[in-house]
């Protein structure tokens, strides 16, 4: 098969790592040549967060090149806009519509922008705006909003649901294994999606 890329962006403590971690497991299990690159900052202190995932029959190198990524998870709208032409031309972009300020709003040096959704949107991209808060919360945990948008990119992948339940049985600690399949089904089939990788 051609080889796909799936972008996934985000700032620290979003748990963007644990997602690339639940998508490399996934594909792995099903066969898939798979190579993971994550590039972050000050990931600890809210700084921007990627991963690059791709996989395929035979994958030489992780990194995503501007125009080249299937499909984008941004878990904060100004990383979607930050990330946005790495986007192929006829791919999708799911942003979670969540707002983490940054440093320079934290620090009154700067405002965070109005209407980034629809701003990216009006690019012509192919945007699907998630609000995955609510959904987590109501589950138990924001910690789990990371899932409940795994959830939502499962839905775009031709990868049985079983397969995303073990990755999350492998990956996420025990005691909080009911918790993210809850999340995950609740992102799962919360949107149709344009694109299937």
């Amino acid at each position: 098969m051609e080889n796909k890329s799936i972008m996934i962006v985000g700032v620290g403590g979003q748990g963007t790592l644990l997602t690339s971690r639940l998508l490399g497991n996934a594909l792995i299990s099903k066969g898939y040549d798979v190579k993971v690159s994550e590039v972050h900052g000050m990931s600890q202190r809210g700084g921007s967060v990627v991963t690059y995932v791709k996989y395929g029959d035979k994958v030489y190198s992780p990194i995503v090149e501007k125009g080249e990524a299937d499909l984008i998870i941004a878990f904060e709208p100004l990383e979607a806009a930050r990330w946005l032409e790495y986007l192929k031309p006829d791919g999708e972009m799911i942003v979670n519509t969540q707002t983490v300020d940054p440093m320079t709003v934290v620090t009154g040096a700067a405002e965070y922008p109005q209407d980034v959704v629809a701003r990216l949107t009006a690019t012509g991209a192919f945007i699907t705006p998630i609000d995955a808060l609510p959904i987590a919360e109501k589950i138990g945990s924001v910690k789990i909003l990371n899932v409940v948008l795994v959830g939502a990119m499962a839905g775009c992948m031709d990868l049985p649901v079983e397969v995303w339940e073990e990755s999350i049985r492998q990956t996420v600690p025990e005691k909080y294994i009911e918790m993210n399949l809850e999340a995950f089904n609740a992102g799962y089939g919360i949107k149709t999606c344009k694109i299937e990788v």
